[in-house]
């Protein structure tokens, strides 16, 4: 009228808020995460897979070397080989599915029971929404690798023996250096179902069946085993996520054979920002 525009004033507590507290809402999908029964008895059955095969160990006896894997003829007497022998194994199918079945909840499940719209128009942000879910998926990531080494070498010290470890080398490591090994291990484990998680994530993006994320990422793993023992794919081979997992054994070579588990990290460092660069487009264009 004047020249000039009026502009209408809220109240404080009328405003909108621009974002929520990044703290609150990490602290809430932990808690959504931690509190799930499947999740629980997924992290309960890990924990136990290592007093079972140390169980079985201690009563049958351990393979005649050379008539079996390698890390189990050597954890007669010999411990702390449990834990990195439990890690091996878990980590072809079970922890990626435990991985895959978490990240499907983050974004499909949440999809498919029909949450996520609300989340999308909530004042969190797209891209904090994916980094809030993948916190979310790492921390039962390094939840089950954690508890499947810890019970390893609790399970082998008191009940396969011994109070370090002899390396496939032949020598010997007092306590603290073998925990060291178990430890480094662990994380080397938990970088490459990360890199798991971080693929799942994306493919969770995109679709509102949590199954459809499963299957692919369990069997995205399981055709790289097969691609794998093809000679005329060796070629291929440097793309394969699972291509070195089976090196985790290096960690108990005296001293550490470093080279395969150098390149595993970082080509699950490759697959983490692939797939959580995907996750993020993904999510950002995603319609409300």
């Amino acid at each position: 009228m004047n020249g000039t525009t009026s502009r209408v004033e809220l109240p404080s507590g009328a405003r909108q808020r621009e974002s929520a507290p990044l703290g609150r809402v990490i602290r809430a999908e932990l808690s959504w995460v931690l509190r799930r029964p499947r999740n629980l008895l997924a992290l309960l059955g890990l924990t136990a897979l290592p007093v079972l095969i140390g169980t079985v160990v201690a009563l049958t006896g351990t393979p005649a070397a050379g008539s079996g894997p390698r890390l189990l003829s050597a954890m007669a007497g010999n411990g702390l080989v449990l834990p990195v022998f439990s890690l091996m194994m878990t980590q072809n199918l079970l922890l990626p599915l435990v991985t895959a079945m978490v990240a499907a909840d983050a974004l499909a499940g949440e999809s498919a029971n029909g949450t996520l719209r609300g989340l999308l128009l909530a004042p969190v942000g797209r891209v904090r929404l994916v980094a809030v879910k993948a916190i979310g998926v790492l921390t039962v990531v390094v939840l089950a690798v954690g508890l499947i080494a810890v019970s390893g070498a609790v399970t082998g010290l008191v009940v396969v023996g011994g109070d370090g470890f002899v390396t496939l080398s032949g020598t010997t490591l007092s306590l603290g250096p073998a925990l060291g090994r178990v430890a480094m291990a662990a994380g080397w484990c938990a970088v490459q179902m990360a890199a798991v998680g971080a693929v799942a994530l994306a493919v969770s993006a995109v679709t509102d069946h949590p199954l459809v994320v499963m299957a692919v990422a369990v069997g995205g793993l399981i055709v790289f085993g097969v691609l794998e023992a093809l000679p005329a794919l060796e070629w291929l081979k440097p793309v394969f996520l699972t291509a070195d997992w089976y090196s985790i054994g290096n960690v108990l070579s005296d001293p550490v054979r470093s080279a395969d588990l150098l390149t595993g990290l970082w080509r699950a460092g490759c697959y983490i920002l692939v797939g959580m660069s995907a996750a993020t487009a993904l999510m950002a264009t995603k319609d409300t």
